[in-house]
């Protein structure tokens, strides 16, 4: 099952992300292919401001568990985070046509 991770950085994150980024990079990475996309949110600067993170894991427990050990939420960067059961439509990988 798919699910997305949304988060929203609160609006002093900045310095707090930098310095967080390389925990929450190893993190996510930790889970292989089951990362299927990762990235930021950014705004007009270019500065990110969230977070959005999808993956395949077997149910929503699962997910809430792997996003609310994110170093990003731990930490304190992210202001909100939800998770999301999401259906590939478009393109999906050839394992769940």
């Amino acid at each position: 099952m798919y699910f997305v991770i949304s988060g929203r950085d609160r609006p002093d994150a900045l310095e707090k992300r930098k310095e967080t980024r390389p925990a929450h990079l190893a993190y996510w990475q930790e889970l292989g292919d089951n990362l299927k996309l990762a990235g930021p949110y950014l705004d007009d600067n270019g500065n990110p401001t969230g977070s959005l993170i999808i993956i395949d894991v077997p149910s929503m427990t699962a997910a809430r568990t792997y996003a609310e050990a994110d170093p990003y939420v731990t930490q304190g960067v992210f202001e909100s985070v939800g998770v999301t059961e999401w259906a590939w439509a478009i393109n999906p990988p050839e394992e769940k046509k």
